[in-house]
């Protein structure tokens, strides 16, 4: 089958992907009432490190071994206690204060973020496009908090969803260094950081509170969070990148708010008024202006 004939099925699973990642903020929601933040998190991406481990063994198995360096170690481990440990923790913490519109919100702000950050760590400038933007995203923010103010309870949960998209940026600026070296193929990278972070983050979670009782119910969440969303969503995901365009990835993912901004108010009954919704707009299309050169920039990185 050509490239351009399997395009269309491939956006299809692409968006099927999205969907599915979408509903994570849900059933996170859920389990949060029974299930720990941190031991949530941790529980869900070891045993997704553990379904990922059999796959890239198989990909690699007719590849020569090859064992990163002492430099690629380190950089590896602080990919994973960002990006799986500290993101996905602080994120879960997030969660159970703040409703799931508000947390994801705040979260795709995480390619302004990275933009900014370039500007000292990488010496990227952001283009006119990035900046108008930046701009957009900001106006968004500031219309979706500004009217109702923000209650105590409140500035917990969005304390940790800013340690979650200053992390995650941080995780993403580490990862675009180990792919520029192509040391390690994209698989491998992913599999290893995430089995370093989700060890380190459920070790932290036990040591604070002990292992709680988890309900079958409760398990039964971990293990469809781990094993459809995350590993089954992750190698989707891999493959749609062979085929899709950074500017059609970028536009896909998206649409993830869009997706849970509905499946909040439907499942978790949150509500959302029109200048949310006018808010949510302009941080969707911001948010997309900065990330249609960062995406491009991390595919010509992974190339190869």
């Amino acid at each position: 089958m050509s490239s351009r004939s399997s395009r269309p099925l491939t956006i299809l699973i692409a968006l099927a992907v999205v969907c599915i990642w979408s509903t994570s903020w849900i059933l996170v929601k859920y389990g949060l009432k029974e299930i720990p933040a941190l031991t949530f998190g941790g529980l869900q991406n070891t045993l997704a490190f553990i379904c990922l481990l059999p796959i890239a063994f198989l990909v690699h198995s007719r590849r020569p071994v090859r064992f990163p360096s002492r430099n690629v170690w380190i950089k590896l481990a602080v990919l994973g206690l960002f990006q799986y440990a500290a993101t996905q923790g602080a994120l879960y913490l997030a969660l159970s204060y703040l409703p799931a519109v508000t947390t994801n919100l705040i979260g795709s702000i995480s390619p302004v973020v990275i933009s900014l950050f370039g500007i000292f760590f990488l010496l990227e400038r952001p283009t006119m496009l990035q900046w108008i933007g930046i701009a957009a995203t900001t106006m968004g923010t500031v219309l979706y908090f500004g009217p109702a103010g923000i209650h105590m309870y409140q500035s917990i949960g969005i304390i940790f969803a800013i340690v979650a998209v200053l992390t995650n940026a941080g995780a993403l600026i580490v990862g675009r260094d180990i792919n520029r070296d192509r040391e390690l193929s994209p698989l491998i990278v992913t599999v290893t950081s995430m089995g370093i972070g989700a060890i380190a983050l459920v070790s932290v979670a036990i040591a604070i509170g002990g292992f709680p009782h988890i309900s079958l119910t409760g398990w039964a969440m971990i293990c469809w969070l781990a094993i459809v969303n995350t590993a089954l969503g992750s190698t989707l995901w891999n493959y749609t990148q062979r085929t899709l365009s950074a500017a059609e990835s970028s536009v896909i993912i998206r649409t993830m708010m869009v997706w849970i901004a509905i499946l909040a108010v439907i499942f978790l009954h949150e509500k959302l008024g029109p200048l949310q919704i006018v808010s949510l707009i302009f941080v969707g299309i911001g948010t997309l202006m900065v990330q249609l050169k960062n995406a491009k920039m991390t595919k010509e990185m992974t190339k190869g």
